[in-house]
């Protein structure tokens, strides 16, 4: 039998609870559901990043070969390192 989730009074006391509390004693995850929230944006932050003129040059020409914006075409970069580097741990 699980446990009963308390009810909270902001996402705050939430948060603290669950960073506390293991999920497994109040929730069967066994019959848990998976869903795709395919209409939720993720959230970005807008950086400020240096690069050499040479490099910025190079990128935008890969990515006019691509027909991509310069900037997708550095988070799909970013994102593929991001993956190889995470798996190999």
């Amino acid at each position: 039998m699980s446990k009963h989730i308390p009810k909270f009074k902001n996402q705050d006391e939430e948060r603290k609870f669950w960073a506390t509390h293991d999920s497994t004693e109040y929730i069967n995850w066994n019959q848990a559901e998976r869903v795709t929230l395919s209409n939720l944006k993720p959230s970005v932050k807008k950086i400020s990043l240096r690069l050499p003129e040479s490099m910025l040059e190079e990128l935008k020409l890969l990515a006019n070969k691509r027909d991509v914006p310069y900037q997708s075409l550095l988070k799909i970069f970013l994102a593929e390192r991001i993956e190889k580097e995470l798996g190999s741990y």
